[in-house]
């Protein structure tokens, strides 16, 4: 999400390939330049695919010959989301060509945000076509993977003026919404939160499934959900 202070990321860390094959990883890939730029990316879809994009990027980042078409020298986030949606499109198109198969295909959809110096903070939403969308006023966050669950919370209770501290805390209750009805979602939850003109990575972190903190904002919201529920009028039958 794009808040007035900055931008803040999150993102789960469980893959699934059936109920009987579960496994974490992390979703979240943070390149850095202190100084000169952070460039974060989140990932969901197929596993294959969203790491061969992440390898590719990373590799492409790390090796001098590359570093001309690298999220590393690009001159703006516009064309760093161009460069990560290139690679995206090309690595689905490798897959389908191959004559690889997968009951789920081999699409992804990913999250690229961050800042490069000299220009504002910027976020953007790529579908697995390449194409994308950019974070603005209208639009203030962005979610992938499953988002029916969570959505609600945050349409009702985003605030551009919000602290880290309290972006935080309503991201844990749209998941926390999103983990209790559906399977493949799950715990840990990696964060981060970039400051405005920062250029480094500062706040950073990790929630476990036994995080103290977490689990007083889970039990706190739903006994504040029964709560506003009691306070309703009730609705006689004679009425419906």
């Amino acid at each position: 999400m794009m808040l007035r202070r900055g931008l803040v990321f999150m993102s789960d860390t469980r893959t699934n390939a059936g109920l009987d094959n579960i496994s974490t990883f992390k979703k979240m890939t943070i390149w850095e330049e202190p100084g000169e730029r952070v460039i974060t990316l989140m990932s969901a879809g197929n596993l294959a695919t969203t790491q061969a994009v992440i390898s590719l990027l990373d590799e492409r980042s790390k090796l001098p010959e590359d570093r001309t078409s690298s999220l590393m020298k690009a001159p703006s986030m516009f064309q760093a989301a161009c460069m990560v949606g290139d690679t995206l499109r090309e690595v689905i198109g490798d897959l389908t060509d191959g004559g690889q198969r997968a009951d789920s295909g081999f699409d992804a959809t990913l999250i690229l945000g961050g800042q490069i110096d000299g220009s504002p903070p910027r976020m953007f939403l790529i579908y697995p076509e390449g194409n994308f969308i950019e974070a603005g006023d209208d639009t203030p966050f962005f979610q992938i993977g499953e988002i029916k669950y969570g959505r609600p919370i945050l349409v009702r209770a985003f605030d551009p003026d919000l602290t880290f501290e309290s972006a935080l805390k309503l991201l844990m209750v749209s998941f926390d919404s999103t983990l209790k009805a559906n399977l493949s979602v799950g715990m840990p939850l990696d964060f981060f939160c970039y400051e405005t003109d920062s250029l480094e990575k500062r706040h950073v972190g990790r929630v476990t499934a036994d995080n103290e903190r977490f689990q007083t904002i889970s039990k706190g919201w739903g006994e504040a959900l029964k709560q506003a529920l009691d306070t309703l009028p009730d609705v006689g039958m004679e009425s419906i």
